[in-house]
This record gives structure tokens, C-alpha cells and sequence, in this order.
């Protein structure tokens, strides 16, 4: 998988971010992602003002589907 990624140094600059619906409780190791931008913004849902780094579209289908796919499985 070919990503090209970049950081934006605060994300609390981007607008979208939502957490993923199988996020919750106290388990406090959620990513969020923010919709509505030409890359895709991913950042810890923990520091909302930390950096963030951007995926091309592409890349973000391609890391999706992956997982979806089981290929990260612990």
C-alpha cells in the first residue's frame, strides 16, 4: 500500500472529525476521522489539539479495507 500522508500540527484547525461507531466506553484508544476535506484527516481522539495525519483518499480505502479484511488482526 503506496500512502502519501502529511501532519497537519493541530487538528483542532479541521473541521468533521467524528469517532468511529464501534468507539466506546472508557476504553480511551479511539481514532477520529474528519469528513468534508480533499485528504483524509486522522488524528487520536485523546489529544484534540495534537497533530494529525492526512491520507490520501486511495491510501484511506486501501488501509479500510485491509482491516476489514482482517490483515492487522492481533
Amino acid at each position: 500500500m503506496v500512502s502519501s500522508r502529511s501532519i497537519v500540527s493541530n487538528s483542532s484547525t479541521l473541521t468533521g472529525w467524528c469517532k468511529s461507531s464501534y468507539s466506546g466506553g472508557d476504553q480511551g484508544e479511539c481514532l477520529e476521522v474528519a469528513r468534508g476535506h480533499a485528504t483524509v484527516p486522522v488524528r487520536d481522539s485523546k489529544r484534540p489539539t495534537g497533530p494529525a495525519l492526512t491520507f490520501s483518499p486511495v491510501s484511506w480505502a486501501a488501509f479500510v479495507t485491509a482491516v476489514k479484511g482482517g490483515e492487522f488482526a492481533a
